[in-house]
């Protein structure tokens, strides 16, 4: 019987935090995270290696495997990405 989702394991999840000056937008485990980069969208799956980029205006998507989990719109900030956590700050 094939087996129609995808299981994720605990190692297969990255850290996610998404904060404005005011407020924790998000905070979670996900495996996957798309951002608009200043040359153009990137995405980030678990155990990327270490990266900080500027972000332009865009929307950041996060995954849950191929499901979309939720959409945030920006209009710019930056990104960083080690040890597998990814701390986004937005406008």
């Amino acid at each position: 019987m094939p087996i129609s989702r995808l299981i994720y394991k605990k190692k297969d999840f990255m850290t996610v935090e998404i904060l404005t000056p005011e407020a924790l937008l998000f905070k979670g485990e996900v495996t996957g995270v798309t951002v608009p980069g200043a040359k153009a969208p990137f995405q980030l799956l678990d155990h990327h290696a270490p990266i900080i980029s500027i972000l332009t205006s865009g929307e950041i998507k996060l995954y849950e495997g191929k499901k979309e989990l939720k959409t945030i719109a920006i209009t710019g900030g930056t990104i960083e990405f080690n040890n597998n956590k990814a701390v986004i700050l937005v406008e």
